[in-house]
C-alpha cells in the first residue's frame, strides 16, 4: 500500500516538473485532435484540383486516404448478378441503380452489406464530370446525414458508383408515391432536422461546398427515417474569402432552384436555403415543386403557397390534407410555414443561414401533436344503414371550413406521380416497379 503511495506521489511529481497536470494532458490531447480534424478539412481536395481526363491511377492515388474502395467491373457483375433486371431498383438521369451484396469475401475488410450501385449510362444526360464529381465530394466527405459512397469502378469508359443501400428510399417516394402511406408529423419533421443538418455540414466545412440540388429526389432516407443527401453530380466548391459567390452554368431542377441563380448564375450557400424552403414545403403540403396537372394558378408550389405562410389563420389551407385529422402540432406547423416563408424570400440575404433553420426545426421537433377528444358521428354503410363511430377532434382548436379533400389528397397519390421519376437517380433506391422516364422532373 505504501509502494503504491509513494508512486502516485512520484508520478503527480513527475507532472509537476513538467509543468503538465493529468487533466490538462487530456485536454491538450482532445485539442490535437481537433487541429488534426481541422487540418484534415482543411486539406481536401477540390473539384478543380482534377481535370476531366484524370487517369483511373491519378484518381486512386489523390483519394489514398478517403477509404474508398476501387471494385473491378468483374466484381461488380458479380454482386449484382451480372446486372439482373431482379437486381434492378430503377434508372434515372445518370443510369440504372442495381441492388447488390457485398462482404470480406469480395474485398478483405469490407462487412457484409447491402448496396446499391449505379451504373453510368453512356448515352444518358450526365456523364463522366459528374461521376468525377461524386467520387471527389462523397470521397472526402463523411456525415452521418450524407450518404456513404462505399467505392467506385473506374474500368475503361464504364464508371460506377457503389453506396450504402438505403432501405426506404427517398423522400419524393413517401410524399408522391400511389399506395405508399402518408408520412407522419413527426417523421416529417425528423427528415427536415436531418436535411438541414446534411446542408450545414456542407456550407460550414472549411471548404464550403454549394449542394445546388436540392429536392425531395435526393433525400435518402435510412429504417429509421434518418435522412442522408445523395447525388452530388452537381455539386460545388463554394467562395472562399471575401467572395460571396460562385458563377457556374445554370443547372439543377425546375420548381427548387433559387431565382438569382437562374437569372444570373450566381451561386452560395443561400442557393442552397431557398432549395431547402421549397422542400419544407413540400412536407408540409404534400404537393410537389411543380405539378403541371393542376390548374395554371397552382402549378407552381411556391406561388400557390407562399400568401397564405405569414398568416398563421391561413395554414391550414395549404397542409397535407393527409395530416388534417389532426396528427400534427398547429403550432409547430406555424412556425414551420413561418421559416418556409423567410427560406423563400427572392433576396437571397433575407434568408436565414442554415445553422438558423436547424435550430429552428429542432426546436419544433418534439412538440406534442394537437390534444385530440372523441366525437361520435354516424357512417352510412354500403346496404344504406347508418353506422355510429367514434372518431377524433382537435380540442380547443378552431375548426376550419370543411374543404374537398379528394381533391388534393386522393389525386395527388394517383397516376400524377409517374411523372415525379424523371431524373431521380437516388429516388431508386428501393424495389418498386421500374419505368422508363424522358425529362427532368
Amino acid at each position: 500500500m505504501q509502494q503504491q503511495k509513494t508512486r502516485v506521489s512520484w508520478l503527480a511529481s513527475l507532472f509537476f516538473l513538467c509543468g503538465v497536470h493529468p487533466s490538462s494532458e487530456k485536454k491538450m490531447n482532445m485539442k490535437k485532435s481537433r487541429v488534426s480534424e481541422k487540418q484534415l478539412s482543411i486539406t481536401r481536395l477540390s473539384f478543380s484540383d482534377f481535370g476531366k481526363s484524370a487517369s483511373p491511377k491519378d484518381l486512386s492515388s489523390s483519394l489514398v486516404g478517403s477509404n474508398l474502395h476501387i471494385f473491378t467491373l468483374a466484381e461488380l457483375k458479380l454482386v449484382t448478378r451480372n446486372f439482373s433486371n431482379t437486381n434492378l431498383l430503377g434508372e434515372g438521369g445518370f443510369g440504372p441503380v442495381y441492388k447488390g451484396q457485398v462482404d470480406e469475401k469480395l474485398r478483405p475488410g469490407l462487412k457484409r452489406q447491402t448496396v446499391a450501385v449505379k451504373l453510368l449510362d453512356l448515352e444518358g444526360m450526365q456523364g463522366h464530370k459528374e461521376w468525377l464529381a461524386e467520387v471527389i465530394f462523397l470521397g472526402q466527405l463523411r456525415h452521418t446525414n450524407l450518404v456513404k459512397l462505399i467505392g467506385y469502378c473506374y474500368e475503361d469508359e464504364h464508371r460506377l458508383l457503389v453506396y450504402e443501400f438505403m432501405e426506404r428510399g427517398s423522400l419524393e417516394n413517401h410524399l408522391f408515391q400511389k399506395f405508399v402511406p402518408p408520412l407522419p408529423w413527426k417523421a416529417r419533421m425528423r427528415i427536415a432536422v436531418g436535411a438541414a443538418k446534411g446542408l450545414a455540414f456542407l456550407h460550414e466545412a472549411e471548404q464550403p461546398v454549394i449542394y445546388r440540388d436540392f429536392k425531395a429526389s435526393n433525400i435518402l432516407l435510412d429504417s429509421d427515417y434518418e435522412a442522408k443527401l445523395s447525388d452530388f453530380g452537381l455539386a460545388k466548391d463554394g467562395p472562399l474569402g471575401d467572395e460571396t459567390h460562385v458563377s457556374t452554368r445554370v443547372m439543377g431542377t425546375q420548381g427548387y432552384a433559387a431565382p438569382e441563380y437562374i437569372m444570373t448564375g450566381h451561386l452560395s450557400a443561400r442557393s442552397d436555403v431557398f432549395s431547402f424552403g421549397v422542400v419544407l414545403l413540400e412536407l408540409l403540403t404534400g404537393r410537389r415543386s411543380v405539378d403541371k396537372n393542376r390548374c395554371r394558378r397552382e402549378e407552381s408550389l411556391v406561388e400557390w403557397a407562399k400568401p397564405h405562410l405569414r398568416d398563421h389563420r391561413r395554414i391550414y389551407r395549404i397542409i397535407d390534407p393527409c395530416l388534417l385529422d389532426g396528427n400534427y402540432s398547429t403550432k409547430a406547423a406555424q412556425i414551420a410555414a413561418s421559416l418556409a416563408y423567410q427560406c423563400l424570400s427572392h433576396r437571397p440575404k433575407s434568408r436565414p443561414h442554415i445553422s438558423t433553420v436547424v435550430s429552428t426545426l429542432q426546436s419544433i421537433q418534439d412538440l406534442d401533436v394537437d390534444i385530440k377528444e372523441p366525437v361520435i358521428v354516424y357512417v352510412a354503410t354500403e346496404d344504406g344503414n347508418m353506422l355510429l363511430k367514434e372518431e377524433t377532434k382537435n380540442k380547443d382548436v378552431v375548426e376550419p371550413p370543411a374543404i374537398n379533400t379528394n381533391r388534393h389528397c386522393h389525386k395527388r397519390r394517383g397516376a400524377r406521380y409517374l411523372k415525379s421519376f424523371s431524373y431521380s437517380d437516388t429516388a431508386l433506391y428501393r424495389n418498386c416497379p421500374t419505368r422508363r422516364r424522358n425529362g427532368r422532373a
